[in-house]
C-alpha cells in the first residue's frame, strides 16, 4: 500500500432517482475533489451508503473509480458488510478488478459482537485477501466500538495495517496514537477533530465533508504539514458548520444537495432519504459561500 496521509473524502455514490448508479455523476465528483487537493479517494463507505448498493453497483463503482482516476491519487474501498462471508466477497471483487491501493472495514452493525467475535473477524477477512486492510470504528452508527486492546491485538495482523477512528472521542484516539506499534496508520474520521488528530500524531483522515468542500479539507492537512498551525486551525474552525449541518438531514442528503450547490450534480440518495427542509437549505447555502471566502 503507497503511504497512506492527508486528507480522503469518504465519497457519495451518485444514484438516480430510481436507485441506479449515476455513473457520469461519479466521474464528476471523483474530478471535482482530486481538482480540490485530496490525497486519495475512499469509495463504498457509508458516505457512499454501500448499506444499499447491490454487488453489482459496488463493482461498478470501483471499476469507474479505477479507471477514471487513473493513477492521479489512491483508492480505497471499503468492504463493510453486516457478516463476515459477505466481507470477505466484497474484499474479493476488490481485489479482483485491481487497482485499488487498500480496504477499509466498519465493525458489523445490526448486530452487536463481542471484541472477541470482533478480532476473529478482521482476522478472517485480513487472512482471505493480500490487500491492506483499515480497521474502521464508527460506534455512533453502528453501536459496536473497537476496544484499544482489541486494535492493539488486531495491529499484529500482517496486513491489518490501520484504523480509521470516527468514534469521535480524542483522549481514546491519543491513546491509541501512544501506543500503536510502528506502522500503524491513524486517519481521522470524525471531520471537527482533524487537526486535534493531526497533532497529536494522526496521519490524515477520513473526511465525508471532502466531498463537499475539498480544497477546505485538504487544506487543513496542508498547512497542517507545512507547519502554518495557525491557517490550520481557521480552516479547521471554517470547516465545523458544515460539519454541523450533515446530521440536519437523512446521512448523506447534505453532502448531495452541497455538491449540486457547488455545481456538481451527483444525484439522489437511496430512498427514504430524500427530505431537506427549506431551514437547512437555507443555511447550506450560507455556509458554502462563508467558505468560498475562507
Amino acid at each position: 500500500m503507497p503511504p497512506t496521509y492527508g486528507t480522503i473524502p469518504a465519497l457519495v455514490t451518485p444514484l438516480t432517482a430510481e436507485g441506479e448508479l449515476f455513473e457520469q455523476g461519479l466521474r464528476d465528483v471523483l474530478d471535482f475533489v482530486i481538482d480540490g487537493g485530496v490525497h486519495g479517494i475512499f469509495v463504498l463507505g457509508s458516505s457512499g451508503e454501500i448499506y444499499g448498493l447491490s454487488n453489482e453497483q459496488k463493482r461498478s463503482v470501483v471499476e469507474i473509480t479505477v479507471e477514471h482516476v487513473a493513477g492521479r491519487v489512491p483508492i480505497y474501498a471499503g468492504a463493510s458488510e453486516i457478516t463476515t462471508r459477505d466481507c470477505i466477497a466484497t474484499a474479493a471483487m476488490v481485489e479482483k478488478i485491481g487497482g485499488v491501493a487498500g480496504l477499509s472495514v466498519l465493525t458489523p452493525y445490526f448486530m452487536t459482537p463481542t471484541q472477541a467475535e470482533l478480532v476473529e473477524h478482521y482476522r478472517a477477512i485480513a487472512e482471505s485477501t493480500p490487500l491492506p486492510v483499515l480497521l474502521y470504528t464508527n460506534p455512533g452508527r453502528t453501536q459496536v466500538r473497537l476496544a484499544l486492546d482489541t486494535v492493539l491485538e488486531l495491529a499484529t495482523v500482517p496486513n491489518i495495517v490501520g484504523l480509521k477512528d470516527s468514534a469521535g472521542i480524542l483522549a481514546d484516539t491519543q491513546a491509541l496514537l501512544s501506543q500503536r506499534p510502528e506502522g500503524f496508520v491513524v486517519l481521522m474520521g470524525r471531520d471537527t477533530l482533524i487537526l486535534d488528530a493531526l497533532i497529536a500524531g494522526a496521519e490524515g483522515a477520513i473526511a465525508s465533508t471532502a466531498n463537499v468542500a475539498p480544497e477546505l479539507v485538504a487544506g487543513i492537512y496542508d498547512a497542517f504539514a507545512a507547519g502554518d498551525l495557525q491557517l490550520a486551525r481557521v480552516r479547521q474552525d471554517a470547516l465545523t458548520p458544515l460539519r454541523n449541518l450533515l446530521d440536519r438531514a437523512t446521512f448523506p442528503v447534505v453532502l448531495k444537495e452541497g455538491l449540486r450547490m457547488r455545481g456538481v450534480d451527483a444525484g439522489f440518495c437511496f430512498a427514504p432519504a430524500r427530505d431537506m427542509s427549506g431551514t437547512v437549505r437555507q443555511e447550506l447555502a450560507g455556509v458554502l459561500a462563508t467558505l468560498a471566502t475562507a
